[in-house]
């Protein structure tokens, strides 16, 4: 397809959007399969409900500017999509494994974000006012998903993830390497009172 216009490059841009979406459909019931929070198991499907519907407002979308959805095929989401497929075939803990599901997802939301917002614009600079309106209310929901997910993260589940980093930093403070060079020393020299020296805490 030559892209000489606006009008040429908004119709490339909208395809792209669409492949993208199509390819979501076929990746989020793996990715909610995969995760172990109830809270983003749930929001992961509630997603795949409002993709399908983006899907059917990009279709209205291509209807009024009489023009054809097919023809292009989103790498960006294609590669977005097989980053995150690679995590969940990691060894990696269930609980971080969650946080990491969101930080994959929240990648391909403001993807989706910059993609949603261009469209826009050109569309709002062509006095497309139906297109923008049609446009805009994904671009809104792509914004309150993104939401959902940084509250899931800020809300608990980064903190679990990172509980068992604590544990292991502060059964190394007690038992690790510094403990164990510090009672060598104490033995070396036959002192009986405690050290004086620092410890890391």
């Amino acid at each position: 397809m030559q892209i000489a216009t606006l009008h040429d490059l908004m119709l490339h841009e909208l395809r792209d959007i669409y492949s993208a979406e199509q390819q979501l459909i076929k990746a989020l019931p793996g990715m909610s399969k995969a995760a172990t929070s109830t809270e983003l198991r749930n929001a992961l499907w509630s997603h795949l409900a409002q993709t399908e519907q983006h899907v059917s407002r990009l279709e209205q979308v291509f209807e009024i500017l009489g023009a054809s959805p097919r023809g292009v095929k989103c790498k960006g989401m294609e590669g977005l999509i097989a980053e995150g497929k690679g995590l969940l075939d990691e060894d990696i803990d269930a609980e971080v494994l969650d946080a990491g599901i969101i930080a994959a997802a929240q990648r391909v939301e403001h993807y989706e974000i910059a993609a949603y917002g261009t469209v826009c614009e050109f569309a709002r600079s062509m006095d497309h006012a139906e297109v923008v309106a049609l446009l805009g209310a994904t671009l809104a929901e792509e914004k309150e998903a993104d939401d959902i997910l940084t509250g899931l993260a800020e809300g608990g589940i980064n903190a679990l993830a990172a509980r068992d980093d604590q544990e292991e930093m502060g059964s190394e403070d007690d038992n690790g390497p510094a403990a164990s060079t510090e009672n060598m020393s104490s033995r070396a020299s036959g002192a009986d009172r405690p050290s004086t020296g620092s410890r890391r805490r």
